[in-house]
């Protein structure tokens, strides 16, 4: 008999690797000559017109360092939220861990949406890096590589049922200055009626032709990856991933509806394609469901939404107990970028992260001093304190969203 409950024994796994990368944190705190004693003075947000599904976040000090952050959800939302109940103001911006658990464990989730957790811990974060004098990834405990490493979208792809146009689109990735080799793309059909979400035989065959045909046109040497969006039953998503077996997908992601249920178990059991998903969970807890019933071959959080690096960290230290591979979603601006990138360079089991980097120039043009550099489809990760990022104010006011007031 063992000694330990299941319940005691995972709760000293998930305590262990946490201390860990805290205490490497903590370490840096206390030795670093270049502490300085600043509090935190105000909190704001701006929301860009081409954000996809958040805004942004400064933290201000009275030391005169700043924050940045993404949060998901609208700057409305986060003002709301913040106004009269903003206890970091006056606090000390390194007491992280003391203010994620503040913020996520004695209020009710009504009053402290993870979303909005995460944009400020990610501010914390790269405050902490300048005060320290060190990037993010270096506070977490990395870097375990050189970069990170990135998959792209088959946007430019206009008909993968048609070979010339997936010819076309190969030979275009093969020319993108980023060097992209990992794709992922949605099949070659919309859904009619979102509320009966079984394929038909016909859809099935038109999904393993295009397929089938983006193989043939990229090559072997180019990953393909499955992209839904939660809008299967079972039986499809397992048809689904079957089908396109044959042509060495890398993964299918969230065909199922986000929930744990048995049908993720029943979606592993049948098929040998990997499954990933993540970027609509919150929590650790909900991840955990998924690992422990070892319905996933991925997990696939989103910085922006599951508690930003303190939170991921948690998740990706348990996804390694379980020997689980961690991918990053993110199609948000260049701050949740290069977030994800410090991530990525503190998890020993990492994947790669999404981008839209070579895909929306707009990306770019927020830091037109330091742009992003992607060789081989590898992220440059800035050595520079905090997240890296030089922002532009001309371009932020620029692209404020009608109306927006702007941060100061």
């Amino acid at each position: 008999m063992n000694i330990y409950s299941r319940r005691n024994f995972l709760g000293r796994l998930l305590a262990l690797p946490a201390g860990i990368w805290m205490s490497n944190f903590d370490a840096i705190c206390e030795s670093s000559s270049a502490r300085r004693q600043v509090k935190i003075t105000d909190i704001k947000v701006i929301q860009l017109d081409f954000e996809h599904d958040g805004c942004l976040i400064k933290i201000e000090t009275d030391g005169g360092l700043t924050g940045y952050g993404e949060t998901g959800v609208t700057s409305r939302v986060a003002r709301a939220y913040l106004q009269g109940r903003n206890r970091l103001i006056g606090a000390d911006p390194l007491s992280i861990g003391t203010h994620f658990y503040n913020m996520t464990t004695p209020v009710h989730p009504i009053f402290a949406p993870m979303a909005l957790i995460s944009g400020i811990d990610i501010a914390l974060w790269d405050l902490a890096g300048k005060i320290l004098d060190q990037p993010v990834y270096k506070l977490l405990g990395g870097p375990f590589r050189e970069g990170c490493p990135l998959y792209s979208h088959g946007d430019t792809l206009k008909n993968m049922l048609d070979p010339g146009s997936c010819r076309v689109w190969a030979d275009y990735i093969k020319q993108q200055p980023e060097g992209f080799t990992a794709f992922k793309l949605g099949p070659p059909f919309r859904i009619q009626k979102p509320f009966h979400p079984t394929l038909t035989t016909e859809e099935l065959k038109l999904l393993k032709q295009g397929f089938s045909n983006l193989r043939e046109a990229a090559g072997e040497s180019v990953e393909l990856g499955l992209h839904c969006h939660n809008e299967f039953d079972t039986y499809s998503a397992i048809a689904m991933a079957n089908a396109c077996k044959p042509f060495n997908i890398v993964y299918i992601e969230d065909p199922l509806n986000v929930p744990f249920s048995d049908a993720w178990v029943k979606l592993k059991h049948g098929t040998d394609v990997p499954v990933m998903t993540g970027e609509k969970m919150l929590t650790l807890l909900e991840f955990k469901s998924f690992l422990d019933a070892k319905a996933v071959d991925i997990v696939h959080p989103d910085i922006s939404f599951a508690g930003g690096f303190t939170g991921c960290m948690k998740i990706a230290d348990y996804a390694a107990l379980t020997r689980t591979p961690v991918a990053l979603h993110n199609v948000g601006t260049l701050i949740r970028t290069y977030a994800s990138a410090h991530l990525s360079m503190a998890i020993q089991n990492f994947y790669k992260s999404e981008s839209h980097l070579g895909e929306r120039p707009v990306l770019q043009e927020m830091t037109p001093a330091e742009p992003p550099v992607v060789k081989n489809g590898i992220l440059q990760v800035p050595d520079r304190p905090g997240l890296g990022l030089i922002l532009d104010d001309d371009f932020l006011k620029k692209h404020l969203i009608k109306d927006e007031p702007w941060w100061g």
